[in-house]
């Protein structure tokens, strides 16, 4: 029997998420510890215990953080209300929000002064969900899934759009879009996709392995919406069996029975260390023929947000 690994490339951090955690780090050695951070800055167990190994206090709401203190703000994005509760506890806010979240706060201004009504197809209760809808809470109604663009009744006689999370999975956002294009033929699209290139790309690579493979394997955390997305992908693209998995030490041995070939990717907010250690288990059973799938290049970085950027010149770090 032969064993393989097919490795998917792109895998791991993307460019939003490799920006907010190296916001956070460079907080720290700015200001010096403890930053603080709304919500987990990514949806990663283990970016947000290193990072608070170095320094960093992880709040639910604005409102446990000291008054006077620095407060950054995590790459899913927040809403109006939450800067507005940050200035009024005098905060100083470093918002790591991902410039493509950004980009779907814009499109939900611009749309809800025109009087439309925002059709956001999304999960209820994500962070990012709940910041974008925030932009204009009286003008989006969040369609979660193909039963929410089934059943979603608009206000009669307004103008629709449908705008989107950027982490779903693409397959499964169009036919939401599909539904509702049939029920509301008149429904605008936004002017280019809300769904993020790295979502898209590693599902892309994963919809590549998974016909091939007895087994994929995905490191990333069960809050994480584009690694859990990965593990559906490679199910319904043929994969015999998908787990999710926050550690190597989670691999379990009878995963392993009648398996020649695994597949191996990682969500968007993954350190590639985390992978390695999985192939290195992986080594441990056999498979040591590791083949990468590629399935697009990136080269996407972002800026740092302004606000550290004005600071770290000022300081001399820039």
């Amino acid at each position: 029997m032969t064993k393989r690994v097919l490795l998917a490339a792109p895998r791991g951090y993307c460019a939003g998420v490799d920006r907010a955690v190296v916001t956070v780090e460079k907080a720290l050695a700015l200001y010096g510890a403890p930053v603080y951070v709304r919500k987990q800055i990514v949806h990663n167990v283990h970016v947000v215990a290193s990072l608070e190994a170095k320094g960093a206090i992880f709040v639910e709401e604005t409102d446990e953080v000291p008054e006077g203190k620095t407060v950054v703000f995590s790459a899913h994005g927040v809403s109006p209300l939450v800067h507005e509760q940050a200035a009024a506890r005098n905060l100083k806010t470093i918002d790591a929000t991902c410039p493509l979240v950004t980009k779907v706060h814009h499109e939900v201004r611009r749309f809800a002064t025109e009087d439309s009504e925002i059709l956001l197809i999304g999960h209820h209760g994500h962070e990012e969900v709940e910041g974008t809808a925030g932009e204009a809470p009286d003008r989006v109604r969040i369609v979660d899934g193909l039963d929410g663009a089934r059943t979603i009744q608009p206000t009669p006689g307004k103008n629709l759009v449908w705008l989107s999370q950027t982490t779903l999975s693409v397959d499964e956002t169009m036919e939401a879009v599909a539904i509702l294009k049939e029920r509301f033929p008149e429904i605008q699209a936004p002017p280019s996709d809300d769904i993020c290139y790295a979502t898209q790309n590693r599902q892309e690579a994963i919809k590549e392995i998974a016909p091939q493979a007895d087994l994929v394997i995905v490191v990333g955390s069960r809050n994480s919406s584009n690694s859990v997305r990965l593990v559906e992908v490679a199910l319904e693209y043929g994969a015999k069996a998908s787990h999710l998995v926050d550690y190597a030490e989670e691999i379990q041995d009878e995963w392993f029975t009648g398996v020649e070939t695994i597949g191996v990717t990682s969500g968007a907010s993954v350190p590639e260390i985390l992978v390695k250690d999985v192939l290195a288990t992986l080594r441990e059973h056999g498979f040591k023929d590791v083949q990468e799938i590629t399935a697009a290049e990136e080269s996407l970085l972002f800026a740092l947000p302004p606000e550290l950027r004005k600071d770290m010149k000022a300081a001399g770090q820039a």
